[in-house]
């Protein structure tokens, strides 16, 4: 056979690792696809625990059993899986004390687990996978963790994320720990759920009845696949009150989900939907022994469950407390309100009050009197808001970090509210999420993170990447936003298309960073409508790179597996295409007006595009309701989708009417735009990189462990030109301070000191563009000249230095 023999032997082994490479791609390290390898045989593996273990842990097996037949399409045959408890499994228990389990430093954990093969455990028993936890949920999360690694995502039902089959698998030999988390407690809060998720639930799911615990418990074991523990519920008038229904109650604690609340509902009270006395009496201050009452009563009822108590008090629903009209009223009001609920607390939860999980979140006018001087008992953990649109407002400064009770951040990936809403497509960037929850982690807030996710569809890869990162920030931020992206393609779209999808979300985050498709509009409600600032051209060069982002797709859809189809389209197909159809459907209707009194032919041209755009939204929008059969249908709702809540929400775009003439094909302007600007890079010196971020993929970031300085020299054409600095609007990481750097020109200092008022027009409108541009009052000829950037603390993120013609 000679070197014909060996070359058949190379193509044959090339063969067999090529082969199954797709879905090799999503499994573990740790798990062997191979036939013959050794360890701990998953295909048909039995999965015992112990009857007096924790329900949950229970419910995970029985979802791990049906997660490995479906992966390995055997039921019987493989090694046996020990899961359980320490301290409610006894199996497990003699296997640490004998020394064949090492469980260093499992006891007494919070919500950890190790993942180890024991050889011989027992007399009869070759091996076995044995997964231990340190309480109910580190249990859990050990059973999740072993069906993710076959490649089950979380995301399996939600996203219709079908699991790619494979025969064989095994463990390899050896002990893999997790835990503990590095923020104790990480959820999810439902929200603004009108539109999608309770009618979904009630006429797709639920069978007229609203939210109830049918979709609870899929929540529920979508938060435990994610390692999330926390819960708010939704809250508005429209869904049932959470605890109005004591089953979802009873499901959450055989689930070990921990409850919680909105900052606007204490005492775990849904008040739109509980409070049933005239709302005037929801008064502290003519009224506090009905309202008193109304919070006992759940407390009563709620005492035995594991929850969180959100204390003070604010209006029925999102808005300020009633009956004190001052400052001191408010505080002395809000002073006795928390001291009577923790009294209510340690009557009906728990005698050591100070060891039951409360928050308290200074939140709008709430915030004010927090700054008064209101007394928070110290082992209260403070929440501190994002101011709605993903940039958090509020760090706990030196003092507030030597709290017991440590501190929160309540974060938007989803919000109803001024100055317009986001509630369609979710658009916010992992790399903001990153940065910003990156940097209240590094500043103290360690103690609970809640991502409100709006309706859960579409946020499923923001949601992801939020829980992820509270799970474990070194190791989330050791992959990168890219590599986690890839990592996060791998295990729900495709194996093998990590790279071509990674770069179609870059994109995409990109495109829709500069102006999110809710917000393709330049004026507010009730302010008089007028035009974007993009010219034809320009306009059209954005919807361009939005039509390559389209292509990108379309290739990659031709790759996908049959069984992975749905969530390709859920996933990926239709925000990308949905977003660049809403813009092609705005720029497109305003081309048409610029242009219908100077060349008809071409204004009707692009009223013809923005009517086919339209179309084409509520053509992808039924396709994504006809999925699985049917599943998700009613599920989407375009934005604005309906006429609710109009005073912040996008005006229902009007399209052109039909022309009478013959359309023709649009011409595309050219932009005259000239590229001037720093070399961000270039300039880096010990700033902060900080990629994936900004219109242009890449920012700078100072640091909040001491002053940054970058240098580079840039020679400017003929003319004379006006400097501008573009920041992200982010806020500094003292309360109340002003963005402040320093841009250096050939050695003179231009002091640059930005105020962040939350609620103000500049905030406003910094929050629909996703930047503040600063003209730097110097006019600068052409030439060579030295520039420096100098920041001296934390919270600055620089976009762009732009240079524009002084005579502009």
């Amino acid at each position: 056979m000679g070197r014909a023999g060996a070359l058949r032997r190379f193509v044959l082994a090339l063969c067999l690792l090529l082969a199954p490479l797709p879905a090799r791609a999503q499994l573990a390290d740790w798990i062997d696809a191979r036939p013959d390898a050794a360890g701990v045989n998953l295909a048909g593996a039995r999965v015992a625990t112990a009857e007096g273990d924790h329900a949950v842990v229970a419910i995970a097996a029985e979802d791990l059993r049906s997660d490995l037949e479906s992966v390995t399409g055997k039921s019987a045959g493989g090694d046996p899986i020990w899961a359980g408890t320490i301290g409610k499994n006894p199996t497990i228990d003699k296997l640490i004390a004998s020394g064949k389990l090492d469980a260093k430093g499992l006891k007494g954990a919070w919500e950890s687990f190790v993942i180890a093969t024991v050889e011989r455990p027992a007399p009869g028993v070759a091996r076995a996978l044995v997964i231990a936890g340190s309480d109910r949920r580190g249990t859990a999360y050990g059973i999740y963790e072993l069906s993710r690694a076959i490649g089950v995502s979380p995301w399996h039902w939600w996203a219709d994320v079908t699991p790619l089959k494979q025969p064989a698998l095994h463990v390899h030999p050896g002990t893999h720990r997790f835990g503990p988390p590095s923020v104790k407690y990480r959820g999810i809060f439902l929200n603004d759920e009108d539109w999608g998720l309770t009618p979904w639930s009630a006429t797709n799911f639920e069978g007229g009845h609203g939210m109830g615990p049918k979709t609870y418990a899929k929540v529920f074991e979508l938060l435990l696949r994610l390692k999330a523990n926390t819960l708010w519920p939704a809250m508005h008038k429209i869904s049932p009150a959470f605890n109005a229904t004591p089953e979802n109650a009873k499901l959450a604690d055989r689930y070990a989900l921990v409850m919680g609340s909105s900052h606007a509902e204490p005492m775990l009270r849904n008040n739109v939907g509980e409070w049933t006395a005239d709302p005037h009496d929801y008064d502290y201050g003519k009224n506090p022994d009905g309202v008193r009452t109304y919070w006992e009563e759940r407390a009563r009822t709620n005492g035995a469950y594991e929850s969180i108590w959100t204390l003070g008090m604010r209006g029925i629903h999102d808005s300020g407390m009633q009956g004190a009209s001052d400052m001191p009223t408010r505080k002395r009001f809000l002073e006795s309100i928390i001291a009577d609920q923790r009294a209510m607390i340690a009557r009906h939860v728990s005698p050591q009050v100070e060891h039951v999980p409360q928050v308290f979140t200074p939140y709008k006018e709430v915030l004010d009197i927090y700054r008064a001087g209101l007394a928070v008992p110290d082992d209260v953990t403070l929440m501190w808001p994002d101011d709605n649109f993903g940039y958090i407002r509020r760090f706990p400064t030196p003092g507030e970090r030597k709290r017991s009770g440590g501190a929160g951040i309540y974060y938007h990936l989803s919000y109803l509210g001024a100055p317009l809403s986001y509630l369609w497509l979710s658009t916010t960037p992992p790399a903001l999420i990153a940065e910003e929850m990156g940097r209240a982690y590094d500043l103290g807030a360690q103690r609970m993170w809640i991502a409100n996710v709006g309706d859960i569809k579409p946020a499923e890869l923001a949601t992801d990447y939020f829980l992820s990162l509270a799970w474990d920030v070194p190791g989330t931020r050791a992959l990168g936003v890219d590599g986690w992206i890839r990592r996060w393609a791998r295990e729900n779209i495709a194996p093998g298309e990590d790279d071509a999808i990674a770069a179609v979300l870059a994109g995409h985050h990109r495109l829709n960073f500069e102006r999110r498709p809710e917000h393709l509009q330049w004026y507010l409600p009730g302010q008089k409508a007028r035009q974007s600032p993009y010219s034809i051209g320009e306009a059209d060069a954005r919807l361009a790179a939005f039509d390559r982002n389209i292509a990108r797709v379309r290739a990659i859809a031709g790759r996908i597996p049959e069984e992975r189809r749905a969530a390709f389209f859920e996933l990926l197909g239709y925000p990308v295409e949905a977003a660049a159809e809403a813009n092609r459907r705005f720029f497109a209707a305003e081309a048409q007006d610029r242009l219908r009194d100077v060349d008809l032919s071409r204004a009707l041209s692009r009223g013809t595009e923005a009517r086919a755009a339209d179309a084409r939204i509520a053509e992808l929008t039924e396709a994504y309701g006809q999925l699985a059969d049917g599943k998700w249908r009613g599920f989407i709702a375009v934005e604005p989708a309906d006429g609710q809540w109009k005073s912040f929400r996008l005006t229902p775009p009007v399209l052109p009417a039909p022309g009478g003439a013959p359309a023709v094909p649009a011409l595309v302007e050219p932009v005259a735009k000239l590229d001037v600007g720093l070399d961000l890079e270039s300039a880096a010196g010990n700033w902060r990189p900080v990629p994936d971020l900004g219109r242009g993929g890449f920012v700078l970031g100072s640091r909040m462990d001491g002053p940054v300085r970058g240098t580079v020299v840039r020679e400017l054409p003929e003319g004379r030109w006006q400097v501008i600095v573009d920041l992200i609007p982010t806020y500094a990481d003292a309360d109340g301070a002003p963005l402040q750097l320093i841009l250096r020109i050939d050695g003179r200092d231009w002091p640059l000191s930005i105020p962040r008022e939350t609620g103000n027009a500049a905030w406003a409108q910094a929050v629909l563009d996703n930047r503040i541009s600063v003209d730097v009052p110097a006019v600068i000829e052409s030439g060579r000249h030295r520039f420096e950037l100098l920041a001296e603390s934390g919270g600055v993120l620089i976009e762009a230095v732009r240079f524009v013609p002084a005579d502009r």
